[in-house]
């Protein structure tokens, strides 16, 4: 409700617009797209696999300062990030949301709430209050006379709002022929080559039923060789039948009057690599490999898997909200939002080790840290802050000063960790 009470006093602040024109002559108004692919099961199953990873994303503003120095600010949105976006969803679901609207309409509004606050100076700032992902059955660009640039949003209860299109984070999946839209050119998902292969898919399906079915369908014909009544042809089918489930030899007894015909039934399926190769295509279209959706993937699977389909949101994600969120000259002075992937926990326990090991030793990671990564809980006594560096390696600030003075001391090669220093070459301080 209090997202409605806010869109309502928006309008009254609406300035006199009219439906923009864009270079290409589309009219930019939009419908969203039915939700006929998502009848497949491997459909909602590969943009589950996308929405579950990115739900583990964690979102941060942070200011990057001119020698690329990063810190996080306790703003308000450092706040509505860690846990709650707004009342109605936590922050995990609040990113599953967003991916499964992007999916299915192939655009997604995020509208954020704020309160315009003015400093002592004069300086007006936006604190923001709640963010939330919108689901419009209908989107119209609007322009007024200066334009600028409007969108008016209709939903299926029939409310209608307009906010400004610089106030909306957009986010756009398959961004081609539409000017501002993804999709297809008018502004909606392109389905038609997906859904061929789904009715392909489908028509599988229905074919494996059938063959089930008719496997244990008829098994025979029993022909009576005299003329009866129905009720006699039914007393001579239950006998029939009670012979079968009485016959322990397997031979069974018949009189002149019936005879049997076995029907053997020879149902024809397609073959198995076909039916792969028809699911692999509808994985692909999604970029969801099938040992991702298993569950049986290693390292280098999720590795791909999140170059070739994650990453692209994350970064997409990432600049959405940046540009929305902060002013130009909040931008100029680093301000921005990352979406951190670290509890993406796909490293087997082989590669972690090697992670820690190598990470560890150039002191990067703390030791709570450290725990963390191999799903420990921080030490108990606070002292999981602390970082420790292996003395192998040397700041290279200093390395040429290392090297000097190694050499001024008669050290040929430089230290080998776990062996001696060689001797001093001869002449110099050690014996001959």
């Amino acid at each position: 409700m209090a997202l409605r009470d806010w869109f309502t006093g928006l309008i009254g602040r609406r300035r006199e617009a009219m439906v923009a024109k864009f270079l290409d002559g589309t009219m930019p108004v939009f419908s969203q797209f039915g939700q006929d692919i998502y009848a497949s099961d491997l459909v909602q199953m590969a943009v589950d696999a996308i929405a579950t990873e990115v739900s583990k994303l964690q979102p941060k503003h942070i200011r990057v300062d001119a020698e690329e120095m990063q810190t996080v600010p306790q703003s308000a949105l450092n706040r509505l990030f860690k846990f709650s976006p707004n009342p109605l969803m936590t922050t995990k679901d609040f990113l599953e949301k967003i991916v499964w609207l992007l999916y299915r309409n192939y655009n997604v509004f995020i509208y954020p709430m704020y309160d315009v606050a003015t400093d002592s100076r004069g300086a007006q700032t936006r604190e923001y209050r709640a963010l939330y992902p919108l689901d419009p059955v209908l989107a119209t660009f609007l322009q007024d006379s200066t334009g600028r640039l409007f969108v008016e949003f209709a939903f299926a209860s029939s409310d209608k709002i307009t906010v400004p299109y610089a106030d909306i984070i957009h986010l756009r999946k398959r961004f081609s022929a539409n000017t501002v839209m993804g999709g297809g050119l008018n502004g909606q998902p392109d389905n038609r080559a997906l859904l061929k292969v789904l009715t392909v898919n489908d028509t599988i399906l229905q074919g494996l039923d059938k063959a089930v079915r008719a496997t244990l369908g008829v098994r025979g014909i029993l022909s009576m060789n005299t003329m009866m009544d129905a009720d006699k042809l039914r007393a001579e089918r239950e006998k029939f039948e009670q012979a079968i489930a009485e016959s322990k030899t397997g031979i069974l007894a018949m009189d002149l009057k019936g005879a049997y015909t076995d029907l053997k039934p020879d149902p024809r399926v397609i073959d198995r690599d076909t039916l792969a190769f028809i699911q692999e295509r509808i994985l692909n279209w999604y970029g969801v490999p099938l040992k991702i959706l298993s569950g049986a993937f290693g390292d280098d699977d999720y590795q791909a898997f999140y170059e070739r389909t994650l990453e692209p949101l994350l970064i997409g994600l990432a600049q959405a909200f940046s540009r929305c969120l902060f002013t130009d000259r909040e931008l100029q002075v680093g301000n921005e939002v990352v979406f951190y992937h670290r509890d993406m926990m796909y490293l087997s326990t082989a590669s972690k080790l090697k992670l820690l090991d190598t990470a560890g030793a150039q002191g990067l990671l703390t030791d709570d840290q450290k725990l963390r990564v191999l799903g420990y809980p921080p030490l108990l006594d606070g002292s999981g802050g602390r970082r420790t560096i292996s003395l192998n390696y040397v700041s290279t600030d200093i390395a040429d000063q290392y090297q000097m003075a190694r050499a001024r001391a008669g050290l040929r090669s430089p230290i080998v960790p776990g062996q001696p220093d060689e001797e001093p070459a001869a002449g110099q301080d050690g014996e001959e």
